[in-house]
Parts: structure tokens; sequence; C-alpha cells
């Protein structure tokens, strides 16, 4: 089968259909005799049980997979290119992100979507989970409400919550505008930056590349009505409803500029798009008012905002989209299985943001490592040692910071993730040669 003929959806309808399921649940310990029960549950069980009843409930990150267990959780608000489509409907999505999250970082995640679209229903919730896990990953949840919940859920949970539509595509972003400023020359703290859409990614994208050094003061910031600033009509309404957003217009755009996408780039060295899927949200003839090397990341799936051919055309020196099938991908999945391999190797009781600000680097010295160009700014999925350098850089900033329970060295940190890291890949190989994951057709061989 042609790849570049595939109909994946009608592949993926099959495949799924055909597996029922991504993941499943497998023994870790040795099983040899039914005698073996008597240790791995009554009556010897009740020995780690006293354990951590003993020691505190830190004691269960050592007796049990809470060290390395997280939580896919989900609404069902938000879901990829889809919008509101309910938990059942978005669980292949949460099911997909626990595959990622074992092949790509060793991280044993669960997918969890749940009827809980009140907020404080939703924080209940998870709170009320917390002693099975070691992380939180919060997931395609909508916005405003997305970021009242990563705020409260990690104001009081002692373990690392993380939402992936603001924290992941921000420190992937923020990755890839550090190695193509390099190779254009320019400098983040001088630079203009144009962000399109002001949802969760683009927020969040502000506050990380703003903390790495960029002038929020050389920032324009568009949504749906048109530029941010302090004068807009809807200001009063964005302070109560929105503060996230409402904080940008009144720290951004020095400039006072108004109007829409066009009057936001004149002049702009950058625009960080994550809006609504294209092509047309950004035009060509806007492009060609942009400063001289301009650099255009258009990340809208399933279509970008402009098709990169057309933003070269108009003089983008680099372009970037959310997509696998053209050069520089800014995928999120280059950063939440390193973070997650990272904060939970230490044991980390919350994340903070200089471990994403450090996770970002460690991205771009990778690539930077084996050289970066115009269509080569970010590491690819298959490149497994960047996953270990990330993830020793977060558990490092982790121990750094004091919010880590174990201390380790950097060589021993090292050798512990990268055996976390590669070992479901010697596991994929064992079960594809053994025939326990079998090929199903329609997959593309």
């Amino acid at each position: 089968m042609s790849k570049d003929k595939i109909d994946w959806y009608r592949v993926s309808n099959e495949l799924h259909y055909k597996y029922k399921g991504k993941i499943e649940v497998v023994p870790k310990v040795p099983v040899l005799k039914l005698e073996d029960f008597a240790i791995w549950y009554t009556p010897g069980v009740a020995g780690p049980c006293k354990k951590i009843k003993e020691e505190g409930p830190d004691a269960s990150f050592e007796y049990t997979l809470r060290w390395n267990y997280a939580a896919v959780i989900s609404d069902g608000t938000r879901v990829l290119g889809l919008g509101n489509i309910g938990p059942e409907a978005g669980m292949p999505v949460m099911e997909g992100k626990a595959l990622l999250f074992k092949y790509l970082g060793g991280v044993d995640a669960v997918p969890l979507v749940i009827n809980a679209r009140d907020p404080e229903k939703f924080i209940e919730v998870v709170k009320a989970l917390e002693p099975s896990f070691g992380a939180i990953n919060l997931e395609d949840i909508e916005s405003p409400k997305c970021f009242y919940l990563l705020e409260k859920l990690n104001e009081i949970l002692d373990i690392p919550v993380w939402h992936d539509d603001q924290q992941g595509t921000a420190l992937v972003t923020l990755a890839g505008l550090i190695n193509a400023l390099k190779i254009v020359g320019k400098k983040l703290s001088e630079v203009k930056i144009v962000f399109v859409g002001a949802g969760a990614a683009n927020i969040a994208a502000v506050k990380y590349t703003r903390i790495a050094g960029a002038d929020p003061k050389k920032m324009i910031v568009v949504d749906s009505k048109g530029i941010l600033h302090p004068g807009r009509p809807d200001i009063e309404e964005l302070k109560e409803k929105n503060p996230w957003k409402y904080r940008i217009a009144i720290e951004t755009n020095a400039e006072g500029r108004t109007g829409g996408i066009p009057e936001a780039l004149e002049g702009a060295d950058v625009v960080i798009a994550a809006s609504r899927p294209g092509p047309g949200v950004i035009k060509k003839e806007w492009i060609k008012k942009m400063a001289d090397d301009p650099i255009v990341f258009a990340e809208a799936n399933p279509v970008p905002e402009i098709w990169p051919w057309e933003a070269k055309e108009a003089g983008a020196r680099i372009v970037a989209t959310g997509r696998s099938d053209f050069p520089n991908q800014i995928n999120n999945s280059l950063g939440f299985p390193a973070v997650f391999r990272g904060i939970l190797t230490v044991r980390a009781r919350k994340m903070t943001d200089s471990m994403f600000i450090a996770a970002a680097y460690a991205i771009a010295r990778y690539a930077e490592k084996k050289g970066i160009h115009e269509e080569y700014i970010v590491p690819t999925m298959e490149e497994a040692e960047m996953y270990v350098e990330e993830a020793v850089a977060v558990a490092e900033k982790a121990i750094e910071e004091g919010v880590a329970r174990r201390k380790l060295g950097r060589d021993e940190l090292e050798a512990e993730i990268r055996e976390l890291i590669y070992r479901p890949r010697r596991y994929m190989d064992l079960a594809l040669k053994n025939d326990l994951i079998k090929i199903y057709p329609p997959y593309p061989r």
C-alpha cells in the first residue's frame, strides 16, 4: 500500500475495530507456579500494605507501580480537531496518548475519560484518584476551563499535574523557535512575535517564550475577534471570564496595534499560529509584509493555517507545522513522554516552569548537535536518545528545585532513564517475533 495514497481514517477505523484497544495490562513479575501468588497476592501482599501504612503514603512509590503510573484524564470537551465530542468519543485519543507515553517514554499511562464537565466536580474526581498515580496528564479540555483546572490541581495535589495542550505544545514550539532564531541570526529578546490564536497552546506559548527571554512588549496576540489590546470593547468581559487572556491583552502589544492578522504581521520576525485549520487563515501577502527572514509556525491540524510552500513563496525562511509529512513538525510527542519520564524517575511532587524550559532547551540542543538547518529545527519521534537527554534535564531540574523525592547523580539518572525508555521497544520486538501482537490488514507494510 503506497503511503501517499492511504486513507488514514478508513485504515484507523478498521484496525481499531480489529484490535479492540491499543494497550493492555501485562505482568511484570515472574509467575512460575501457583504458589507465587502467595507473594504477589494473599497472604504475602499484607507485608507491603503494612509497610505503606507504617511509613506513610510516599512509601507507595516504592512498593507499587505508582512511581511510574500516570493518568491521562479528559472530559472530552476539546478533543483534537473535533471539539466537544464527549468522553466516550474522546477515548481513542486518550488511549493513543497512553500508547505514546509507554513507547516513547517508558511511562505506564492509563486513559481515564470522565463525565465531570463542571470544574469543581472534575477537581473532586482527580483529587480522589491521586493515591493511585505518580502524575496527572490533563488532555483535551475546553478553554478557559483548562487553565483553572491546571492551576487548582497543581495547588492541591502532591503529584505533578500537566496539561499537554498548554505546556506540551508550548515547550516544543519554544525548542523549535530557539533553533530557528539561530539559523536566521536573531535574538529571542529582540524579535517581534505574533501569536495567531489565543487558546490553550498559544497562551502557554506566550508564557514560556517570555520566561525564556522574549520581550512581551514586542509580542502581539490575535484571537478570533482581532488583536488583543487594553482598549478592546470586550476587555472587561475578558477580565471576568478569561483572566489569562486578559493579562496578555494588558501586558503585550506595546505599540497598541489594532486590527487583525494582517495588521499584526507587519514587520514581525516570527508568527506562531495555533488557531483553526486552514488553509487561508494566514495569506501569502501578509507574510510578505513581515521582516526579513521571517519564521512561520503554522501548527493547526489537520491543515495548517498556511501551506508551507505558500509561506516559502511569500519569503518565509523557516516554516514549521504540526504535521509529520512536512519538515519541522512541532509535535507534542517530543515533549510529554520525556517530561513525565524525568519527573516520575525522581518521584517529583510538582512540575515547574523551569523544568519545561529545561526540556525545551534539551530538545533544541539535541537537534543542534545533529546539525540544524532550515528543514531540521527539532528532532523527530524516531530519535530515542533525544528523549533520554530531555528526561535527564527535567529530572535534574526537579532535584535542583527541591521537588524530587529521589536524588540521583547524573550517571545513575541517565542509566535508569535510558533503560526505561528502551525497554518498551524491546518488548515490542519480542511481541512481534512471538506473534503476541499480530499484524492485521490493512496495516501499512
